[in-house]
């Protein structure tokens, strides 16, 4: 499409290709996180240790995931976004389902890293695709919205997973959650318009794309990215963690069966970290009208109001009163993601936002995804020799105390910079385009 011609798209078009990028992270979620409610019965099965379990559940995955999303994002740079994603939607979709024919933890964690591969080309693309559709002002509430599938699929995950793993198998849960995927791939490809880039901004599109070192150097030249990734990644660390082992522990500490912590989490998981993704961006958007310092200094502060609750929801003895306060934490600690996308994407140029989001994503996997299980589960192996059972409860309560107050100083950081280093996204990259 020449320069000149500016791409139109109706509101309901609009909405309709959020509702469809929500069920794709959706989706993304469920089979990401399934895992997380199966480790119970996988651990009986293969007779493994937590740390293995950390491994199959973090490491594994994030590797992969990590960094193949900076080549992906490249391509998303350069390429169809829509047709990206509707291949990595097939790719995950098919990996998850053969991880329920998995001989043995070997097979399975080569199906985990599948499913990696898959996903990693998914959230670049589409949030290129949303800061494209809508602009600046309605940008975070647009990503609150899209990470709500994060919510919808945990809590799906959740759901469906401690039903079928307690009633036919945790084998079968795999088939259930990823034949579906590959339905959606279709819906992806053939129903979706793919965007004109900077269409939402009134910026015009110079067509040149910019590599992996000059999009590096470009972000790393921006404080506020730093604090940024640092402190979505410390945020992470802790989620992943609570994501991945919360439902173990109440079974071992509380005796609670897994349908029953399905329930209670996907239900908690699903409506408070819902409504902390969701009204962390809408609350961010109504903050930025004074200056986009303040949307940072609002996850600033949420994130350390959640932080007041971990102490004694790892403390108490009473499950219930366990769950009852997690639901604080759970949607004050989602504030910060939503932001972050929304930032990043506004401090970048248009052929830079994929692969912007890649890094960040990077960063902040490696961070979280790849150790925040892996640690939380060495540290439960550790403590098992004088806590027994009660050794994941002294490994999230360490981790949740740390993290906490870490994140929020890096937010409070980035709210000192974010507003020059929005005004200097134009400015050029230091690396010319395909030099890498």
């Amino acid at each position: 499409m020449p320069e000149s011609q500016v791409q139109t798209i109706s509101i309901a078009a609009r909405r309709y290709t959020l509702g469809v990028l929500v069920v794709v992270y959706t989706f993304n979620f469920i089979d990401r996180q399934i895992l997380a409610i199966l480790l119970p019965a996988i651990r009986v099965e293969f007779g493994v240790d937590d740390w293995v379990l950390g491994f199959l559940a973090g490491s594994a995955f994030a590797l992969f995931y990590a960094t193949l999303g900076i080549p992906i994002a490249l391509l998303g740079d350069r390429w169809n976004r829509r047709n990206l994603i509707a291949i990595a939607v097939a790719i995950w979709s098919a990996m998850t389902a053969l991880s329920g024919v998995a001989a043995n933890i070997v097979h399975l964690a080569l199906a985990r890293i599948g499913v990696g591969i898959g996903e990693a080309g998914c959230s670049p693309p589409a949030h290129s695709m949303i800061s494209d559709l809508y602009p600046p002002e309605q940008r975070s509430t647009a990503m609150g919205i899209f990470t709500l599938g994060i919510s919808i699929g945990i809590m799906l995950a959740y759901l469906a997973g401690g039903w079928v793993v307690q009633n036919i198998g945790w084998r079968e849960a795999f088939f259930m959650v990823g034949l579906p995927g590959l339905l959606l791939a279709l819906v992806v490809r053939f129903t979706l318009p793919e965007p004109q880039r900077g269409m939402s901004d009134g910026r015009i599109d110079s067509g040149q794309n910019v590599g992996v070192l000059g999009v590096s150097r470009f972000l790393l030249d921006r404080r506020s990215f730093i604090h940024l990734a640092l402190g979505a990644g410390l945020a992470s660390f802790n989620g992943y963690a609570v994501i991945s082992f919360f439902p173990s522990f109440m079974a071992r500490s509380h005796g609670m069966s897994i349908a029953e912590i399905g329930v209670y989490l996907g239900l908690i998981i699903g409506i408070a970290g819902g409504l902390g993704f969701a009204g962390g961006g809408y609350l961010a958007d109504k903050a930025s009208r004074w200056g986009t310092k303040y949307s940072l200094w609002t996850v600033s502060a949420a994130t350390m109001f959640g932080w007041l609750f971990i102490y004694p929801m790892y403390t108490l003895d009473n499950p219930y009163w366990v769950l009852m306060l997690l639901i604080t934490p759970t949607a004050f600690s989602n504030f910060y993601l939503a932001t972050t996308f929304a930032q990043v994407q506004a401090m970048v140029g248009l052929r830079m936002r994929a692969m912007a989001s890649a890094l960040l994503l990077f960063l902040l996997n490696i961070i979280g995804l790849g150790l925040g299980p892996q640690i939380t589960g060495i540290l439960s192996d550790a403590f098992r020799q004088f806590a027994a059972d009660d050794s994941l409860r002294y490994s999230l309560l360490i981790v949740g105390l740390i993290t906490g107050p870490w994140s929020a100083f890096h937010y409070f950081r980035a709210g000192q910079t974010i507003d020059e280093d929005i005004a200097r996204a134009d400015e050029p990259a230091t690396a010319p385009a395909f030099s890498e």
